[in-house]
C-alpha cells in the first residue's frame, strides 16, 4: 500500500498524507491487533519501520527525526495505538458492549472484590504466571495499564467519551510519539 501511495503521488501535503496513511496503510498494520499484539522488541521495531518509512514521503517533514515527524503529522506510534485499542476493548467488556457469557472469563476471574481509594470499581487482579505463553496474553498484558487508569476515565458513559478521556489522561505520555519508551501507569503494583 505504501508503494501505491509513493507511485501515485509526487508531492504529498501533510494533510493528504495523513488521510492516505490512515486509510490505506495503518488499517493493515492494526488489523486484529488485540489478538496478535507483538511483545518482542524486534517485531515491534519491524512494525514501526513502516510508518517510519511512510512519514519520509512528506517532503515538509522529511528531514526531521521520526518522533518529530509523528508530532508534526499528529500520528501516534503503533505501540500507542495497540495499547489504546486494548483499553477500549476492556472498557467495552466492562460496559456490557459484548455478551456477558463470552466475556465472563475476564470479569469473573480477575475482577477485584473490593473497591479502595487507590483503584477504581473495575480493578483487576493479576494472576500468577509461570510461562511466557500466557505472560503476553490479552488478559495479562492489560491489567497493570487498566488498573493505572483513574476512576474519572473508567466511569465514562459511552465508548467515545472513554476514548476522549483516555486521550486527555495520556496526552503528556512520551510513548505516544516514541515507541521505545514504556507507558507510565502510576499503578500501585
Amino acid at each position: 500500500m505504501l508503494g501505491i501511495i509513493k507511485r501515485n503521488f509526487i508531492y504529498l501535503t501533510p494533510d493528504s498524507f495523513v488521510v492516505l496513511y490512515k486509510s490505506l496503510v495503518r488499517s493493515h498494520l492494526e488489523y486484529a491487533v488485540c489478538v496478535w499484539n507483538p511483545h518482542h522488541q524486534a517485531l515491534i521495531e519491524k512494525l514501526e519501520k513502516v510508518p517510519k518509512r511512510a512519514t519520509k514521503l512528506v517532503i515538509a517533514v522529511k528531514k526531521c527525526k521520526y518522533e518529530e515527524r509523528l508530532k508534526k503529522l499528529h500520528l501516534p506510534t503503533l505501540k500507542f495505538r495497540r495499547i489504546r485499542g486494548d483499553m477500549v476493548e476492556v472498557y467495552k467488556i466492562f460496559s456490557g458492549k459484548y455478551d456477558a457469557t463470552v466475556t465472563s472469563w475476564l470479569t469473573d476471574r480477575h475482577l477485584e472484590s473490593h473497591y479502595d481509594l487507590r483503584g477504581h470499581r473495575f480493578s483487576l487482579n493479576q494472576s500468577q504466571i509461570c510461562y511466557d505463553t500466557r505472560k503476553y496474553n490479552f488478559t495479562n498484558r492489560i491489567i497493570s495499564i487498566w488498573n493505572g487508569l483513574p476512576d474519572t476515565v473508567i466511569s465514562a458513559t459511552t465508548v467515545d467519551t472513554f476514548k476522549v478521556q483516555l486521550d486527555r489522561f495520556w496526552q503528556n505520555q512520551e510513548f505516544i510519539y516514541n515507541w521505545k519508551t514504556d507507558i507510565h501507569t502510576g499503578n500501585r503494583s
